[in-house]
């Protein structure tokens, strides 16, 4: 008996080390897209800034230095590329890999993005699986020395960035005061059902990757307030409520999709429950991803694009937040329940900051006109980035196109005036022709 026991030891090693030589021939063999590795990192990142309910100005931020690192690392395997943080504020100076070395630059910027994440993110157990078998699959196809050398130059590389995220002012803002409005007529007050403080009122204390200051953008100020029915403040709360009141249902399906709510506390009697979305800036990281998979783009110009994505919607949420803690502006919900109906409530839920201007209408207007750049007008494409959270996909003309309809739906969800729309693409506008003024870019 303890002979046979030795025996059907022995086999299950023989056995599973047979799986495993099949496994690395497998491995060996297999072609890897390394585009699609790269899209398959954003992708796991995504997931992680939804669980761990990072709300949309962090998660920028989070996706910023993230794509920064894998672009600066993959650069090097095309030359015509230049480098993004040495045209930006506040990085130290290169890294640069060893000239008669052999590496490979998309597992290198692998390993850079995933140093960043996990210093940024808080959830990063639920890594471990995903980036092993990323680099388990490149280990089958490269020899010890150029893989370990790749995985040590992706390293170092996420260090540099993380260097500058490390005084960015972050740290700081976490610990001042909360903002709680005022109840002075026209102010911002925490909104309804939940009546949380501002979120993020210091952001303008980031420092900006490309402007010269949060402020460095202006707007003119929003209608100011007034309980004369033939003002222009009166007047666009009444426009918001009888729209509202007789939504299509092509425009409440607008609002729906385009709702991107990182938590929307949802409640039914004495019973409170989150649902998590995904962020704006992660739908257009997802319209980053669709568009460079139209064009079949290669590995670096998809890290490229990511990279210059993400820094657009970090500036354009910096430049946005700056203004609308300045105006300090009231949410319709507030204004309709005082002076039009006591009993109405928006079809979404209001976002706990101050109305002016749309960070939607900022953020996507900024990212559309970089993807414009990039990939041209007229790109027609069918937006599936949000389906697997909402079962919802829509069709566009263009990147505009998406822009102006996420714009309109603040608008139609109840929690935008239409000059705010107006006034948060015109910033996300800026904060495009900025960049593009200012930093050299490979198309």
């Amino acid at each position: 008996m303890k002979q046979g026991k030795i025996v059907g030891f022995f086999l299950m090693l023989l056995l599973s080390g047979v799986v495993a030589c099949q496994q690395r021939i497998q491995m060996t063999s297999e072609t890897i897209n390394e585009a699609e590795v790269l899209h398959n990192n954003q992708e796991k990142l995504t997931q992680l800034i939804i669980y761990d309910v990072f709300n949309p100005p962090v998660a920028s931020r989070i996706y910023s230095y993230a794509s920064l690192a894998s672009y600066e690392a993959i650069r090097f395997g095309d030359s015509s590329y230049p480098s993004l943080i040495t045209q930006l504020h506040g990085f130290d100076s290169l890294v640069m890999p060893h000239k008669d070395k052999t590496y490979n630059y998309t597992l290198a910027a692998t390993k850079a993005f995933f140093t960043v994440v996990r210093k940024v993110t808080f959830s990063v157990d639920s890594l471990d699986a995903y980036e092993n078998g990323v680099y388990a699959r490149f280990h089958a196809q490269l020899d010890d020395s150029t893989y370990q050398r790749s995985l040590s130059f992706g390293e170092s590389v996420g260090n540099l960035v993380l260097k500058r995220a490390a005084k960015d002012n972050y740290s700081r803002t976490r610990g001042m005061p909360k903002y709680l409005g005022s109840s002075e007529s026209g102010n911002w007050r925490p909104t309804g059902p939940d009546y949380m403080d501002g979120a993020e009122s210091h952001w303008s204390e980031m420092k900006t990757f490309v402007l010269d200051s949060a402020s460095a953008l202006t707007l003119p100020p929003p209608p100011a307030y007034s309980n004369d029915k033939e003002s222009v403040f009166y007047k666009q709360n009444l426009e918001l409520y009888n729209a509202c009141n007789k939504l299509t249902a092509e425009q409440a399906d607008i609002a729906k999709y385009w709702d991107d709510n990182s938590l929307v506390m949802e409640h039914s009697g004495h019973l409170s429950f989150a649902n998590k979305k995904i962020t704006p800036g992660g739908h257009w990281i997802g319209i980053t991803q669709i568009a460079c998979k139209k064009v079949n783009a290669d590995e670096v110009k998809t890290a490229q694009s990511y990279a210059l994505i993400s820094v657009a919607l970090f500036e354009a949420f910096t430049a946005c937040w700056d203004v609308k803690y300045k105006t300090g502006y009231v949410r319709p919900i507030t204004v309709i329940q005082e002076k039009i109906d006591p009993r109405w409530f928006p079809m979404l839920q209001t976002p706990p900051f101050p109305e002016y201007p749309s960070g939607h209408s900022t953020i996507t207007r900024a990212a559309a006109e970089l993807l414009t750049h990039l990939y041209g007008d007229n790109f027609a494409f069918q937006d599936t980035s949000n389906f697997k959270y909402i079962g919802m996909k829509r069709d566009f003309r263009s990147f505009v196109h998406a822009a102006d309809e996420a714009s309109i739906s603040r608008f139609y969800g109840g929690i935008h005036y239409m000059n705010s729309l107006a006034a948060g693409a015109e910033l996300g506008r800026k904060v495009s022709e900025m960049m593009l003024a200012k930093l050299k870019i490979r198309q």
